[in-house]
Formats: C-alpha cells, sequence, structure tokens
C-alpha cells in the first residue's frame, strides 16, 4: 500500500456517508463489490479511502469527503496509532506558524516542495513520515477553517480515536468543575492535565498543567496557545517529581488516574505533602487529593474527581477523617455512572478548601447525589456556599455523624431526608430495568444439537503451521513510565490497560484482534480478544495472535475459556499450557459462526457482574430509605 493510499476504518466510513456503523457492516454482507480490507485485523478492518470513495460514487451514498476530515485521514496513514499523538502535535506546530504569523507562511507556501521541507521550523517527530503534501494539506485547512477551529477538529478525532487510553475529561463535567471551582479569572493548576481538557474550560488568566505522558502535554501546550491561555505545561510524574514546588494557586482541578498502585508509597513515605496522613498503598486518588491541596493558597479550592469506592474503602478512612477534621473536604458530589472515563462506575467530586491559618473548622460538609444532573451539581454548591436553601437531591451532613469507624463518605447513604429521598432509589431501579434488558438481549441464540465428534486440532499445531504466534509477558516489568500496561486485573474486568511501563527491550506489544489469557486459569480472568493496539502485555499474561483469515480470534479465545472452564467454576488454579489446549477444525466461516456466540457470552457475563453491583445499591437504598421512612410500600 503506498502512503498516499489512507486508509479508513468502519467508523471513519460511517461518517463520510453519514450513516450508522450498522450501515456499514450491513454494506460489507450485502455487495459482492464492496472493497477489501487492505490493513487492521478481522476484528478492526481497514479499508482504503480512494476505493471506499469510488464505491459509495458507484452507489450513490458518496458525500463530498470535507479537508479536516481528508486530513485527519493522512495523518493516520503516515504513522502508527502509537505515534499518532506525535502526528498531531506536527499538525498543531503547522497550525501555530500559520496562527502566529500568516503573512510568513504565505511566503513558506511558495516555495518549492525540497524547500519547504528544508524551511519550516516545525520539527518532525521521529517515526513520523511528513512530506511537502502533508504540509500543504494541513496549512489549506487551517487557513480556510481557521487554525484553532482546525486544530481543535484534529484533536476532537485524536481523542474519539483513543478515548480509552487518553481518559479525556467529557466537556459537561469539566465545564461544571470548572463553575464550582470559580476558576474563570484565576491561576489554575492540573497536574494530572492529559491534553488539556480542563485548564482550556477553565478560563483561568494564568494555566499550569503537568502530565505524565510527554506527547499528551506537548498537545495540551499547543491547545492552550490556540486558546489563547497564558500557559506552562510539563511532562513528568507529579507525585515523583512535582514541576511546580512550592506554587500556591487558586485553584487546583484535576481528573487524576485512578486506581495506581505504583504511585510511589515507598518513596514518597515521609513527603511534607501528607498533612492528613500517608496515602495507604492502594489508596492513589488520596495522594492527589494532598497533592492538590499543597498547591492551593490558603481558602483556595480544589476541586477533584474521584471513584466512587474512595468515600468508603477501609484503609482511607483515617485520611477520610482528617480531612474532614481538618475542614479541608468541603462537598462530595456524586454524579453518574460513567461520567468519569477511568471508571465504569459512579464517580464523585471531593470539593477541598485549604483552611486560613486559626480558621475555626466547619461543622459540617455538603452532599449531593447529582447523577446526570450536572446543573444540580454547581446549584447545590453555590446554595452551600451562600446559606441558602439547598435543592432536592442535596443536603448537609454534620461532620461529627460521619466521623464513625468507617468515615463512610458515600453520598446515597446519606441523602434520604429530602423532600424527595426516593430519587435515588428511583433512578437505580430504572438503571437496573435497563441493564437486564441490556443482560437478556447480550445472550446468543444457542439451539440444541447431537453430540458429535469433531476433527481436533491443538494450538502448538497451528503455531507449527504459521496460524498462531504464541508469546508471554515479562515475569518482572517496571512500573514506573508512560507506556501504557496490560494487567492482569485489567484482563479479569475487562477494563482498558491501567498499568504503565517504560519502554525496554522483551515487551510484547499488543494489537487489535490478539488473544489475551491469563497464564493461571481459576484466578477469574477470561481470555480476551483485543479491541485496541499500543499497551504492552504485562506479567502472568499470555498472548497468542492468529491468522485471521484462518483462525478466528474470537473463536479461539471461547476453546480457551472452555478449556480452563472447569477451574474457574470449581475456584481452582492451574496454569495454563496454550500449546496442548485443543480446538475443533472447523472452516474460517464456521469459525466466525461460533466466535460470535462466544464474544456474545462473555459480554453476558459482564453484564451479569455489572448487574450484580447495581442490585446491591438498588437493595441498600431500598433498605434505607423504608427504614428512614423516606420510602413506603405502594
Amino acid at each position: 500500500m503506498m502512503q498516499n493510499d489512507v486508509t479508513v476504518n468502519a467508523a471513519d466510513i460511517a461518517r463520510l456517508a453519514d450513516v450508522g456503523r450498522a450501515a456499514v457492516s450491513n454494506w460489507r454482507k450485502r455487495f459482492e463489490d464492496f472493497p477489501r480490507p487492505v490493513a487492521g485485523t478481522a476484528s478492526s478492518p481497514a479499508f482504503s479511502l480512494i476505493e471506499i470513495e469510488e464505491w459509495l460514487r458507484r452507489h450513490d451514498r458518496y458525500v463530498e469527503v470535507a479537508p479536516l476530515e481528508r486530513v485527519w485521514q493522512r495523518l493516520r496513514a503516515i504513522t502508527d496509532d502509537l505515534r499518532l499523538g506525535d502526528a498531531v502535535a506536527y499538525a498543531g506546530g503547522l497550525l501555530l506558524l500559520i496562527h502566529r504569523d500568516p503573512s510568513g507562511w504565505r511566503k513558506l507556501a511558495r516555495l518549492d516542495d525540497d524547500s519547504l521541507l528544508q524551511r519550516i521550523p516545525v520539527d518532525v517527530p521521529a517515526g513520523v513520515g511528513v512530506d511537502a503534501a502533508l504540509i500543504r494539506a494541513v496549512a489549506d485547512v487551517g487557513v480556510a477553517e481557521g487554525p484553532v477551529a482546525a486544530f481543535d477538529g484534529i484533536c476532537d478525532r485524536y481523542v474519539e480515536l483513543h478515548s480509552r487510553r487518553l481518559l479525556a475529561t467529557p466537556p459537561s463535567i469539566a465545564d461544571v468543575m470548572a463553575k464550582i471551582g470559580g476558576t474563570s479569572g484565576a491561576t489554575v493548576l492540573d497536574p494530572a492535565c492529559g491534553i488539556g481538557t480542563l485548564l482550556i474550560v477553565s478560563g483561568a488568566s494564568r494555566a499550569l498543567g503537568q502530565e505524565l505522558n510527554a506527547t499528551a502535554a506537548r498537545l495540551a501546550a499547543v491547545r492552550l496557545e490556540f486558546h489563547g491561555s497564558d500557559g506552562i505545561v510539563v511532562d513528568g510524574d507529579s507525585l515523583r517529581a512535582d514541576a511546580f514546588p512550592g506554587e500556591r494557586v487558586d485553584v487546583v482541578i484535576c481528573n487524576p488516574p485512578f486506581n495506581e498502585r505504583a504511585w510511589g508509597y515507598e518513596e514518597l513515605t515521609s513527603d511534607p505533602r501528607w498533612e492528613y496522613g500517608l496515602p495507604p498503598r492502594g489508596e492513589s486518588e488520596l495522594a492527589w487529593v494532598q497533592h492538590c491541596l499543597s498547591h492551593v493558597k490558603p481558602g483556595g479550592l480544589v476541586v477533584i474527581m474521584m471513584p466512587g469506592t474512595a468515600a468508603s474503602r477501609r484503609p482511607g478512612r483515617r485520611v477520610r477523617g482528617n480531612l474532614l477534621r481538618g475542614g479541608a473536604l468541603r462537598a462530595i458530589i456524586t454524579l453518574s455512572a460513567g461520567a468519569a472515563p477511568a471508571s465504569s462506575g459512579a464517580p464523585d467530586l471531593w470539593v477541598l478548601r485549604r483552611p486560613e491559618p486559626d480558621e475555626q473548622p466547619p461543622s459540617d460538609v455538603l452532599m449531593v447525589n447529582a447523577g446526570e444532573d450536572l446543573a444540580l451539581a454547581e446549584g447545590a454548591w453555590r446554595a452551600f456556599c451562600d446559606g441558602a436553601d439547598l435543592p432536592g437531591g442535596s443536603r448537609t451532613v454534620r461532620i461529627i455523624d460521619l466521623l464513625d469507624e468507617e468515615v463512610d463518605l458515600t453520598t446515597s447513604h446519606r441523602v434520604a431526608s429530602l423532600d424527595q429521598p426516593s430519587a435515588g432509589f428511583t433512578a437505580l431501579q430504572d438503571k437496573t430495568e435497563a441493564l437486564v434488558k441490556g443482560v437478556v438481549s447480550s445472550l446468543p441464540a444457542l439451539a440444541t444439537a447431537k453430540r458429535g465428534d469433531l476433527p481436533m486440532t491443538t494450538i502448538g499445531e497451528l503455531a507449527r503451521a504459521g496460524v498462531v504466534t504464541i508469546l508471554q509477558g515479562p515475569l518482572r516489568i517496571t512500573a514506573e513510565g508512560d507506556l501504557p500496561m496490560l494487567t492482569a486485573k485489567d484482563l479479569m474486568l475487562g477494563r482498558t490497560p491501567s498499568g504503565r511501563t517504560a519502554d525496554a527491550p522483551g515487551l510484547v506489544r499488543i494489537v487489535a484482534g490478539d488473544v489475551i489469557a491469563p497464564v493461571v486459569t481459576g484466578s477469574g480472568s477470561a481470555p480476551r480478544v483485543m479491541a485496541e493496539s499500543g499497551a504492552v502485555l504485562g506479567p502472568q499474561l499470555l498472548l497468542i495472535r492468529t491468522d485471521p483469515d484462518r483462525l478466528d480470534p474470537h473463536f479461539l479465545a471461547g476453546c480457551l475459556r472452555a478449556a480452563g472452564g472447569s477451574s474457574i467454576r470449581l475456584g481452582s488454579s492451574m496454569r495454563l499450557d496454550p500449546r496442548r489446549t485443543q480446538l475443533p477444525r472447523l472452516t474460517i466461516e464456521e469459525q466466525r459462526r461460533y466466535g460470535e456466540a462466544f464474544r456474545r457470552l462473555l459480554a453476558f457475563e459482564d453484564a451479569t457482574r455489572a448487574m450484580r453491583e447495581m442490585s446491591e445499591n438498588l437493595v441498600a437504598a431500598g433498605f434505607d430509605g423504608l427504614f428512614d421512612g423516606t420510602l413506603r410500600p405502594e
């Protein structure tokens, strides 16, 4: 495939043709002349943009490709997924050049291609293939749409493509965090700024950011300059290597990574930031809370996203209690499930205030069960600050009532004596009913059949035939760095990679379509097919890469699951020997039918796990409401 033959995936085609992704899938099945994939995997194929455009024209479905869309696809074509952020940052540098000096760009644009490549004052990142045609295409879009709008559009597509890896704060959540913090015109810090979403929304007069991922930090810096912010963004680990030591700002807003065990517990044990107690090893979020508090002036606010479990986990109760006693924790606002990209549960916004010297500690704290009503979150905080009547779904709770053995700050346990206290129960009930329907619909349709002896093969035989490649993650791997790593727990929970490591020889890179299985079965983990490329394989995991034209990865994952099924059901453990694992000899078409059934069974299992968590919350809300009189039987 030539470099200028840009590729697109199913989502791109849907956007080009202004249809849903299901329509694209239907076209592939119905039309024999639909273009064949030229790259990608069986589960995530890539097609030639030129061939797709020709096909859409032949079938009268063509919608003219916008220049911005074409530039985006060209950026994707010049590098791999791991370096795509560098390509986006390079495009940002070009657009900044036009933004700062339009007349200077017009002079450069008149040069021939070789001279342009030599004279353009933007460094080309390693591994990114840039030519004069790409530079001119990016510039043309910048001139036509405006450099700011052009770069925002490119960033939006980058975030959409890498949403699981970037974990960008949704704009609506970022907006309410900024409003609660009162960031407009203030000096604002975000110590885990990602690509700068919170800092841009803040409207700060001076914005400071730090981000572990160097590429994301570069993007954040470019975005801040485009939006006219006086900002500094530094790459690095905020907890281990604070880029702004001693800096005190008006407001800190932050959406830190959740559930980071390798956050620096050992080397930071005696750190002076832990005014409210040493954060337990498994409570990285409480380290972030205190890091943020250390950077605000007396009377300054911190608005930080927290996983819902941080309000009640037993190891963190001492720090939570000290935050309450010291008057630092002022509000806990529960949002809807999935509001934080790092968690599928319902996260909380913690609002903290650094006490003034000799200030009398407050006697109460605000609790809000906002769910999807973000206006309630902001309105309740404003009413609380102004001493006005609180809206429904919120209340103040005496701090002394929270300082028991558990120091449980879960809002659903406290926001119950309101005019409409059953709202929380009703909302959970609606979500549970919707989840039940989804659980049932995820089951595959399976028909009974007579047991038959199918010819079998083994993965070892397939490996010798070149159909599969088997790799294993390193036994030991450093927990420091900015390279995403899939852990055994990620595999068990079916979530995106949460680990981090540094690039080193011997690492196994995951590609979309790879099958990942636990080394030891019976741990609760199930083999899964990866949907995205880019992460590396963590310890205690196996990777099996298939030739998708000869072996369907979902079929393989199902066979591996069936092979370890008895140990999973009995709770026993055994080491998986993938080469001895047997699987039926089926045609690729039959494999895909079975693979789809296996995939849906795994989706059913994931849904029932979420159902168990939801049902526990529903039952607890029902008992609490019936006990305190805010619910009654009909």
